[in-house]
This record gives structure tokens, sequence and C-alpha cells, in this order.
């Protein structure tokens, strides 16, 4: 039997059982740092997987979360900030998860080497093309994900894979294999730590580059979130004043106007109508920056 790196011996994991607490803090965390260090190498990759989430969303289509187990709580975070954080519809975003929502209550390890609790899930969401599977496994071989993965190429979708195996069958199967060499885990098989570190950092990275594509975000801010409660509303009419060089109560009318809606709120601030503002972003396929030029030039 091949032993994966995941599971072999750290170099530190001798002196852990021994060393005082901040001695053990140190070595967790320079453990992290190392499996975070595995990212560099698939930048290129990230990025093209990113433009990939943006190209299915853009298009009207969905994107796929699988996972199961410590992978697959990687993927359920990205996948439930995302139309908060971005302002996607949550019918775009979707998420399966080996055993689900039972198993995310007790993290029964017999669910994710099923692989016939993929049929039922796939046959439930209906993958096809232009949908865009992200999955998440550390060895790469959790037979679950790869299961859905299989089904839903078939189908037509397209697949980001995201792994800590070289070689191993999800990266073999994806369109946009993401490897991540994180080594051995100072808990020996304890994928929570360093591989999951490095997997989440890499979800933020493809998710945050496709909300910048999709003209969600503009100069830092999320400017396409909804303001539907007291803390959005600050947040927003700080964006809108921001943006518009205009005080809290004018960006506060101008959000009234477009029941939260911050990004022709800022328009409609720097003076346009919520006609002209809705042409403006529909015309720059919803980018805040370029419609500001078009305004500011009089289109």
């Amino acid at each position: 039997m091949t032993i994966r790196r995941t599971e072999t011996r750290h170099a530190e994991a001798g002196r852990l059982h021994s060393a005082n607490a901040t001695e053990a803090v140190d070595a967790i965390l320079a453990a992290q740092a190392v499996a975070l260090q595995a990212i560099a190498p698939q930048r290129a990759m990230i990025a093209a997987s990113g433009l990939a989430m943006a190209d299915s969303i853009a298009a009207g289509h969905r994107v796929i979360y699988v996972g199961a187990g410590s992978s697959g709580l990687m993927a359920l975070a990205d996948c439930l900030e995302i139309p908060g954080t971005f302002g996607v519809a949550r019918h775009q975003v979707v998420m399966l998860f080996a055993g689900g929502a039972a198993a995310l209550l007790d993290m029964l390890g017999a669910v994710e080497d099923d692989a016939s609790l993929a049929d039922a899930d796939v046959e439930r969401v209906g993958p096809r093309a232009g949908d865009l599977v992200i999955a998440v496994s550390a060895s790469g071989s959790t037979p679950y994900t790869l299961a859905v993965c299989e089904r839903a190429k078939a189908r037509g979708a397209k697949i980001v894979g995201v792994a800590s195996v070289d070689g191993s069958p999800l990266l073999g199967l994806a369109d946009y294999p993401v490897f991540l060499d994180t080594g051995p885990e100072i808990l020996a098989g304890s994928t929570r730590l360093g591989a999951a570190t490095a997997q989440k950092a890499t979800l933020n990275m493809i998710s945050t580059l496709a909300g910048v594509r999709l003209g969600h975000v503009h100069e830092g801010r999320m400017v396409n979130v909804v303001a539907d409660n007291a803390k959005l509303v600050e947040r927003a009419a700080g964006m809108v004043a921001d943006f518009a060089g205009t005080d809290i109560d004018a960006a506060k009318a101008a959000l009234g106007q477009t029941s939260g809606a911050v990004k022709p709120a800022i328009l409609i601030a720097c003076g346009a109508t919520a006609a002209q503002a809705n042409k403006l972003l529909a015309d720059t396929g919803g980018h805040v920056g370029p419609a500001l030029d078009a305004l500011r030039q009089g289109a």
C-alpha cells in the first residue's frame, strides 16, 4: 500500500507531546505556514479556476462545491459565504457534502467512502454543461467526492480539483487540477491542519477573484451586497458616501431608490437617475468603475 505524504511523520512531531504549550503552538503555527507555501506554485491554475467560476456565474450557471469531512467543511465555508459577500444568487452556489446535513453535526467517516451517496445527490442537483464543480479532497481519492465529479463531468460540467496528493484520481479527472503539496501533517493524517489551511486559502482566492471579475468588488469593497439589515445599511451607506463623495443622508436616500443595492446607488448619488444607473451598469457588465467613467463623460 502506498503511504500518502499527509500520513507520514512530520519532522517536528516527535517533540510535540513533550513541548510546553507555547512551544507546541509555535510548532503547529510553523507547520501551517509551511502548508500555505504550497499554494504559490499553483497560482496560474488558481487564477484559471477563478476565471472559470466567474464565467459560470455570469452565464447563469452554477458553482457546485463538493467534499467530505474536513475538506468538505472548507468547501462549505466558501460556498455559504459567497452570496452574502458578492451578492450571487443562492441558487447559483450549491454544496454537496457527503452524508448531508446530518454529517455536519456528527462527522461520521463512513459516508465519505460511500460512492452510492453521490448518485442521489447528483440526481437531485442535476449538474450540466456550463456548471463548475469545485471538489476538495486532501487525498484526492475520497470515493464520494470522486463519484460526484465523475458523474458531473459525464453530464458536461467542468471540474476544479483541489488535492494534496500528486497523481491522485481527483487531479487526473479535473479540468483545473490544483495540487497543494502540503506535505506531512504535524498530526499524521489530520488533514484538518496543514492541508485544510491551504485548501481554505485557495478557495478564498478562487472565489474572490471570481467576485472581482464579476464586478462585485470595487476598490476593495463589496459593492454587490444588498443592504437588508441595520449593519449592512450602515456599511452600504458608507460605501456609497465614500465613492460618491457625499454625506450619509444622501447615500441612504440613494439606497432607498435601489432597495438597498449598492452599485446603482453609487451612480444615483453621483447624479444619475435610477433608470440611467441601471442602464450604465448593464452596459458595463455590472462594473462600477467603467459605469462611473461613462456617467462622468456624459453617457
